[in-house]
């Protein structure tokens, strides 16, 4: 196995005193998922790192990046110590950063950067070594640990840089200095911390900030706020690359969602790109489109990746559509299942109403007999005071016309229900938990059922009891 980091090279980039003869093959900040090998970071979060180095060198940690030594570690166990764990790992994100030739990406967006990262892994695996985190692992402890775990033979790294609160994002870029960054939409996405949508486009056009010199910024040409992006562009000397049904670079000529795909026809410079996505989504397809740019910015080979892009799938909980099985000894009695409960604002959710109006369920089967189109939506969180309208502005999406039945789940998701047509309304209840112990009732074999709401509202639990009803089909 390739050494990720020698003791000398960790105590070099943080400056800290090093403790036995060591290497580590990667690095790591949970016990319960690290390997033998690996430098353990302990950080402080929920708990203390520290409580965790014993176990960590028990499991074959190669040493341990601490402060002190903590209770109940041996006097000659091989640590590097610190005066701060997060600030060493962020001079080992620099310095493995600055170690590497790679092409280095940066992405960021209110929607859809982890579903975008790892379409990029898709493309460019292929064409060279490509590091990815395994996560979203985009906030301050995220970015330096993805950039530290990165190989210094890597030909292409994705960075997925995200923000709760207002400069959050350019420290995380100039740490990344991405070559291409890549913003792939602007939304009401963490209003309580900004005033408007247009201080999240300024928030999001930061990763510009970290830009090397002659860089490049592939912005999103069909959003209100594109002018902000592009300002901020010029203002720091990127080659600007636009992406979308509007843009005069990379344009989505045709968009066409099926039941089960999505067929993408793009443009560039008179080049056609004909590509297929494994899944319905519009908002999937215009960052497929975004990808092919990114790809060709880099030096890459859009064509390849425009034909091994149909490989991708979403992350879990982004989107995921599978088949549950109700009945084993009834194979048709199936239902499908769209599992998008790890995040929500107004933009994602009118793009997952799309999806599950362009679903087509089936007829003749189970007990209701005719298959429906069910939507459980849960509570969309950090919207700020305008929150309760737009859960109300739901009723009023095109896409939800075209619905059966909407369930709601939590106490903002009641403004929403309260303005639905009666025969569209279904079930409302305060948590998730009171869904779940219903949801037996509420569906059957032939529906498509869409679960989508933040991550906070816990909807991903009724995903868990829809599956718990039977069994899932690949």
């Amino acid at each position: 196995m390739t050494t990720l980091w020698t003791v000398q090279d960790a105590a070099v980039a943080t400056g800290g005193k090093a403790h036995g003869d060591w290497v580590a093959n990667g690095v790591s900040i949970d016990t319960r998922t690290i390997q033998a090998g690996d430098l353990f970071v302990a950080l402080k979060d929920v708990r203390d790192g520290h409580d965790f180095v014993a176990m960590a060198l028990d499991k074959g940690a190669a040493a341990a990046l601490v402060t002190h030594r903590p209770d109940g570690v041996a006097d000659d166990a091989p640590l590097l110590v610190v005066d701060d764990v997060l600030t060493a790992l962020e001079a080992m994100g620099r310095a493995a950063r600055a170690r590497t030739d790679a092409k280095v990406i940066g992405v960021t967006g209110s929607v859809g950067k982890t579903s975008t990262k790892e379409m990029l892994r898709t493309v460019l695996t292929p064409q060279g070594k490509t590091h990815v985190a395994e996560a979203s692992y985009n906030n301050h402890w995220g970015v330096p640990l993805t950039l530290a775990r990165m190989p210094v033979d890597t030909d292409y790294a994705v960075i997925e840089i995200g923000m709760s609160n207002p400069g959050e994002i350019a420290p995380l870029a100039q740490m990344a200095q991405p070559h291409v960054v890549m913003i792939t939409t602007v939304a009401a996405a963490h209003l309580e911390a900004f005033k408007d949508v247009s201080g999240i486009a300024v928030e999001k056009s930061a990763i510009m900030d970290g830009l090397i010199a002659g860089g490049a910024a592939v912005l999103n040409a069909d959003i209100p706020t594109a002018g902000i992006l592009t300002e901020k562009a010029q203002a720091v000397g990127a080659k600007i690359i636009g992406f979308g049904a509007h843009a005069d670079d990379w344009q989505a000529t045709d968009v066409r969602l099926a039941d089960d795909a999505t067929v993408v026809c793009a443009t560039h410079q008179g080049v056609e790109y004909l590509f297929k996505l494994g899944l319905p989504g519009r908002h999937f397809a215009m960052n497929a489109v975004g990808c092919l740019a990114v790809v060709d910015a880099i030096g890459a080979d859009a064509g390849q990746a425009a034909r091994d892009i149909a490989a991708w799938a979403p992350p879990g909980g982004r989107g995921t559509r599978e088949v549950i099985v109700l009945d084993a000894t009834q194979p048709d009695d199936t239902l499908d299942l769209i599992d998008d409960a790890f995040n929500a604002n107004p933009t994602s959710m009118t793009a997952s109403l799309e999806i599950l109006a362009a679903a087509t369920p089936r007829d003749n089967v189970g007990c209701i007999v005719k298959g429906r189109r069910i939507a459980i939506l849960g509570d969309m969180l950090e919207l700020g005071p305008s929150g309760r309208e737009m859960h109300r502005a739901i009723a009023h999406d095109t896409f939800l016309q075209s619905l059966d039945i909407v369930h709601c789940v939590g106490p903002s998701m009641a403004h929403l229900y309260a303005a639905l047509p009666e025969g569209q309304r279904g079930e409302h209840t305060d948590d998730a938990d009171a869904m779940m112990a219903q949801i037996g009732r509420l569906i059957d074999a032939g529906d498509v059922v869409l679960v989508k709401g933040s991550k906070g509202s816990k909807v991903s639990r009724v995903v868990d009891a829809i599956r718990k009803l039977g069994h899932r089909r690949a």
